[in-house]
């Protein structure tokens, strides 16, 4: 079991930064490909961006390449999400996931990929 735990959520005028982090305990977190999706009011729960267990690896959504950042620390067993250029559309429920990797330049992109989830946290973009 791999326990995740997301923070850093809030509410931000548009243009503005956030960082998000999750926290993740249990099994070896470097075993880990790590993701990030985010779920918008009414809508289906959408990829965001994805990072490989070594950390070389990372994709983006089209939409948040060059806006959005994705890191991880495997000391710290944390992955990051630094959002810049922040849009009233990146409002949503954003949630960490990790996936079993069979290598360590693996990523996925489905949610069907991800084992496990966090419980999620909201961001606001908003004047």
């Amino acid at each position: 079991q791999v326990q995740l735990v997301e923070s850093g959520g809030g509410m931000v005028q548009p243009g503005g930064s956030l960082r998000l982090s999750c926290a993740a305990s249990g099994r070896t977190f470097s075993n880990y490909a790590m993701g990030w999706f985010r779920q918008a009011p009414g809508k289906e729960r959408d990829f965001v961006a994805a990072i490989g267990w070594s950390g070389g690896n990372t994709d983006y959504l089209d939409s948040v390449k060059g806006r959005f950042t994705i890191s991880r620390d495997n000391a710290k067993n944390t992955v990051y999400l630094q959002m810049n250029s922040l849009k009233p559309e990146d409002t949503a429920v954003y949630y960490c996931a990790a996936a079993l990797a069979r290598r360590a330049g693996t990523l996925y992109y489905t949610e069907s990929d991800y084992a496990y989830w966090g419980q999620g946290t909201q961001v606001t973009v908003s004047s």
